[in-house]
């Protein structure tokens, strides 16, 4: 039993690969991305009765380098 054979395609191979994403293929991650950092920063804004400063300073200087 022969194997069969491919034949390469008249048109050539183009350079580079093209990928087309709607629109909503960047902007929900976008946004939920979004949403949840700004659910981090609101919690690190609270000031609760237990818990490790540390923490709140370190969410405070993650804002402080994007407002930047």
């Amino acid at each position: 039993m022969s194997a069969r054979t491919y034949t390469r395609s008249p048109r050539p191979a183009s350079a580079g690969v093209e990928i087309r994403l709607p629109w909503w293929a960047i902007a929900l991650p976008s946004v939920a991305f979004a949403a949840l950092l700004l659910m981090i920063v609101g919690s690190g804004q609270a000031h609760a009765a237990t818990g490790d400063p540390a923490i709140g300073r370190l969410l405070q200087r993650i804002v402080d380098l994007l407002i930047l």
